[in-house]
């Protein structure tokens, strides 16, 4: 069965050469000229990836990917910007907001066809993914109610690739929920005042990121980049706190195990 791709892209030229590609590739497309449009039709018939440029008229693609976070059916649907910026916030803002990919014009066709695999992949890869870091919890959490609402957290959670040297965050950005690392690596430098780039920790597949940050509310105090391409899950805040509030047995155990997490790092600098 064809994949189904939503290309929103106002510029015509741009639209229908990309759509001229996918179906030649084989995929059924639906395109859209500007971004209100896009999302009544993603809404409408909910598509497999989503390809949506940046700077359009009335309802840009930050706006799309806005409307579509809103509703839980569509907001995991792989997400791709299409820009000709290259700045680092235009993509800081993009990754913080859910974006999974860029595609920095021009592009030819490999690099589209290349991206939208990829994307494609990753989510059949996450549909079937439960971590380790789960199966930990499932020996530590004695009540059924919080941990089906962890495991929902978990499922609806959005995987999301990070290129090598990409930084996840910076240190002074606000923690806005816990990193969990899928895949590959990830490491966390600090700078001393004469420059020198201090590494604090190196974390693999089933380690957390920003465990001080949301333990105590307070900024990351370090920067974490991508040391290969890794893919990482945001465990929003919000969630979590939620979480950690109603069930009161879940925060005791899910704190003690990131505190055991903390230890072990500590232990690796030592």
């Amino acid at each position: 069965m064809s994949k189904k791709v939503l290309i929103i892209e106002d510029n015509n030229d741009i639209r229908e050469n990309v759509v001229e590609i996918l179906e030649l590739a084989g995929y059924e497309v639906t395109d859209a000229n500007n971004g209100k449009t896009g999302v009544e039709l993603a809404l409408k018939n909910p598509p497999d990836i989503i390809l949506c440029d940046i700077m359009m008229p009335e309802l840009d693609g930050y706006g799309v990917l806005y409307m579509l976070n809103k509703n839980p059916e569509i907001s995991a649907i792989p997400f791709i910007f299409l820009t000709a910026k290259a700045e680092r916030i235009d993509f800081r803002k993009g990754m913080e907001m859910g974006a999974d990919d860029y595609l920095t014009k021009p592009f030819d066709d490999m690099d589209l066809l290349n991206a939208i695999e990829s994307r494609l992949k990753k989510q059949e890869v996450q549909k079937n993914f439960y971590s380790k870091s789960l199966d930990r919890l499932n020996n530590l959490i004695g009540k059924n109610d919080g941990l089906a609402e962890l495991k929902k957290i978990i499922q609806e959670r959005k995987v999301r690739l990070f290129k090598k040297n990409q930084v996840i965050y910076y240190d002074g950005d606000k923690g806005n929920g816990l990193y969990l690392v899928t895949g590959g690596k990830i490491k966390t430098i600090k700078l001393a005042e004469d420059g020198r780039e201090l590494m604090t920790g190196i974390y693999g597949a089933d380690e957390y990121l920003g465990v001080n940050a949301m333990l105590s509310n307070e900024v990351y105090t370090d920067t974490a980049t991508a040391l290969e391409d890794s893919t990482l899950c945001l465990i929003p805040k919000d969630q979590l706190e939620q979480l950690l509030h109603l069930y009161p047995e879940v925060a005791r155990e899910f704190i003690k195990l990131l505190a055991n997490d903390i230890r072990d790092k500590e232990d690796q600098l030592m």
